[in-house]
Order: C-alpha cells, then structure tokens, then sequence
C-alpha cells in the first residue's frame, strides 16, 4: 500500500526556490511513499462571503488535504513570516467553521533561503498556527535549509550529500509521525 503525503509550497513562484526544494523532496521519498503537491495558486482570497457558496477550487483544495495521509509545508520566508499566498490557503483549510483539514492531522514543516537561520521566524509562525488547528506538527528534525547556488536542480537533484542526507532523514521522520499517529488512531477507534 502506498503512503500519500501532500505537500504544500507557500510560495506560487515558478523559480520560488521552495518549489525547487519540493521536487527534491518527491525524489527522495522512500519507497512506498508518494509525494503529491497541494496546490494554492487558483484559491482566491478567503472572505465569509464565500461560506455559502464554497468555489470547487477550495473544495478540491480541503479533499486533497484529508486524502493525504500527512501533509508537509515546504514555506519561504516573507518579512519574518510567512507569505500571505499561504495564510489564505491556511485560512481555507478552516472553513466553514467547525471544518478544520489539518484536525489531528501529520504536518511537518520545512523551508529553505539563502539566508543564515533559512526560514526559523516563518516556521515559528506557522508553527502557531498548526497549534491551533490542532495539526500533530512534527517537532525534530527541523528543517532550516539554508540555499546556496547549485544545491538544488531544477530537476529535483541535490548536489550536496550532507544535505541529501539529512533530507531523506527529514522524510523518514515524518513517516515514521505518520505511522505512530495512524497506529494510535486504530487503537483508540478499535
């Protein structure tokens, strides 16, 4: 049976260097691991005047988010936090009320930049925000990944071992979040 895990680029960028690092991601999956993206370009900006009459777009967007066995974050960092293409999307995860997506659901939360400390101020942020929603966020490893030219292709290679390395470990960590949480779920519904 193969694990499904979404992921969710925060950034609708085509050169966004967290797109790149996406790819790298769904190269390196485990086996028996799928990585598919959750797109977030099409959803338009959340307002309660859509409550009524839900666009497919954010319909799609919901399912797609439940159907995932877990979901990682792949977000930049903008102005310390994180991009407000990815707090709407967030915000439609909540809606209508009482619906929340990411409810007990596997989150882990990676991001990459050119800078020193990577994107930490923006997965603090949205860190707090998964706590709300009550998302079993992964805690260790964080991933703070710090880009530099050459280190990811286009193609979704990493040329850095080190860090192809910790990669791989990052996914087999979230996996393994993904393993203990459904376990728990059969026992507690058994």
């Amino acid at each position: 049976m193969t694990r499904t895990i979404g992921y969710i680029v925060g950034s609708i960028s085509s050169t966004s260097i967290n797109r790149r690092l996406s790819r790298v991601l769904e190269n390196l999956a485990p086996e028996g691991t799928e990585l598919v993206e959750i797109p977030i370009k099409d959803l338009p900006f959340y307002s309660a005047d859509y409550d009524g009459d839900f666009p497919q777009v954010a319909i799609d967007f919901k399912q797609a988010i439940s159907d995932a066995d877990g979901v990682i974050i792949i977000t930049p960092e903008y102005s310390r936090s994180i991009p407000g293409v990815l707090k709407n999307a967030l915000d439609w995860s909540t809606r209508p009320y009482g619906e929340m997506s990411f409810f007990n659901k596997p989150v882990a939360v990676i991001g990459a930049s050119g800078s020193g400390v990577a994107t930490a101020a923006a997965q603090q942020h949205l860190r707090a925000i998964l706590g709300h929603f009550n998302a079993i966020t992964m805690g260790q490893p964080e991933g703070f990944i710090q880009d530099r030219p050459g280190l990811f292709t286009d193609e979704g290679q990493v040329t850095d071992d080190s860090t192809a390395g910790f990669l791989a470990g990052y996914l087999e960590a979230f996996n393994s979040l993904i393993s203990r949480t459904q376990h728990a779920s059969e026992l507690v519904n058994a």
